[in-house]
């Protein structure tokens, strides 16, 4: 596809991000499909055909997991690309919420995520009010997945706007030392 760019990801955790330092073999089938994940959400917002014959490669490692790494990678490379200045249509963010104890949950760590509640990962673009990403672990009756994905909404929202303000400060500061 020389018409527009192609874009690559790879996940992968370090041996040491969790607390039970297990080997893990390069290439396996979690990494493989949270690799895939990313890769389509951020294409999703990515103007590839701005960059015909290009390629943008994504790398992700996790140091410290405790629950909701999808969400974060998605959010670090969305935070990545506009820095690096790569043409996108928005931003893209991502939250998960999870319902554990009769109780909505928003951005599930590690205990709350084993607990074995049903949880949903949502990716959005804000301004054009589009969903890039849904999957949800187990099932939920539909007023309660309503609430869950309202309340991952809400922190996609929440993302979007510290994401804009980080990047609204370090333009200024870029400005400042350009002296402009």
């Amino acid at each position: 596809m020389s018409d527009k760019a192609l874009v690559r990801c790879e996940y992968s955790m370090a041996n040491f991000s969790t607390g039970d330092r297990m080997r893990k073999p390069k290439g396996d089938r979690r990494s493989t499909e949270i690799s895939l994940v990313i890769r389509q959400t951020m294409e999703e917002c990515i103007l590839t055909h701005l960059m015909p014959r290009s390629q943008i490669d994504i790398y992700v490692q996790v140091l410290q997991a405790d629950g909701g790494t999808r969400s974060a990678c998605i959010n670090a490379a969305t935070l990545a690309l506009a820095d690096a200045g790569i043409p996108m249509l928005d931003l893209v963010t991502s939250c998960s919420a999870g319902y554990l104890n009769s109780t909505p949950l928003l951005d599930l760590n590690y205990v709350e995520d084993s607990a074995g509640g049903p949880d949903v990962t949502v990716g959005i673009l804000l301004k054009l009010d589009k969903v890039t990403l849904l999957q949800m672990d187990s099932k939920l009756p539909i007023d309660i997945l309503e609430n869950v994905m309202q309340l991952a909404t809400e922190g996609c929202k929440a993302i979007a706007n510290y994401i804009r303000e980080i990047l609204l400060e370090n333009t200024k500061q870029l400005e400042y030392r350009r002296g402009s």
